[in-house]
């Protein structure tokens, strides 16, 4: 039997940064990944030789260096939107993470400082390239305790917001598919009035016939 691991210990040694850098969607599901022994302790560019090291101690496995295929680690960034330039196009939005940019279709963009965690997801969808990335500052005077570049506070509003935008997006989903249910119901339900409507019309033409 193998060993058994704890998914959410696992996921507190992560940056929260939610890069998709590992080759998973989010943090947690690299985590889970590493449990099950389907993922590489050295896959996370953000957090680097640190997180490797602690990665290595809780899965009892000899650090590694970073895997190059997953990309190299480099000093965080933050995304700020060339505002002038934006056309509204919302495509950095749904892209975001951490939901940590806001605006509304064909109005201006901007990016909470606060929330961005510098993953540049936000950079391949922009049609006009209007977003660009700024050296990373601790603005704030976050404590830092694990990395050097992602601090407790920040990493803990990461992983709190990632999981409320996955809850939020599967609402939306869910709603989704309840509206295309009550859309085919309607349908057939209109259909059947129009059978019976049909359907009385020939009766009472036989009758006068």
């Amino acid at each position: 039997m193998g060993t058994s691991y704890d998914i959410e210990a696992i996921d507190r040694l992560l940056p929260q940064t939610q890069c998709s850098q590992c080759g998973y969607p989010r943090c947690l599901e690299y985590a889970q990944a590493l449990t099950q022994g389907e993922a590489g302790l050295n896959q996370c560019p953000p957090g680097g030789e640190v997180t490797i090291r602690s990665l290595a101690i809780v899965l009892g496995q000899a650090p590694r260096a970073l895997n190059p295929d997953h990309g190299k680690h480099q000093p965080r960034t933050l995304a700020v939107i060339v505002e002038a330039e934006c056309i509204g196009c919302t495509k950095c939005i749904q892209a975001c993470p951490v939901d940590a940019i806001v605006g509304a279709t064909k109005l201006m963009h901007t990016i909470i400082e606060d929330l961005c965690t510098g993953c540049e997801l936000c950079l391949p969808p922009c049609p006009m390239d209007c977003i660009t990335l700024l050296p990373y500052e601790n603005k704030a005077g976050w404590h830092y305790s694990v990395w050097r570049e992602y601090a407790d506070e920040e990493v803990n509003r990461a992983r709190t917001q990632t999981a409320r935008r996955l809850e939020r997006l599967q609402r939306k989903q869910a709603a989704g598919r309840e509206n295309k249910k009550n859309s085919r119901l309607t349908s057939k339900n209109s259909n059947d009035i129009r059978a019976e409507i049909t359907a009385a019309v020939q009766r009472t033409r036989q009758k006068t016939s």
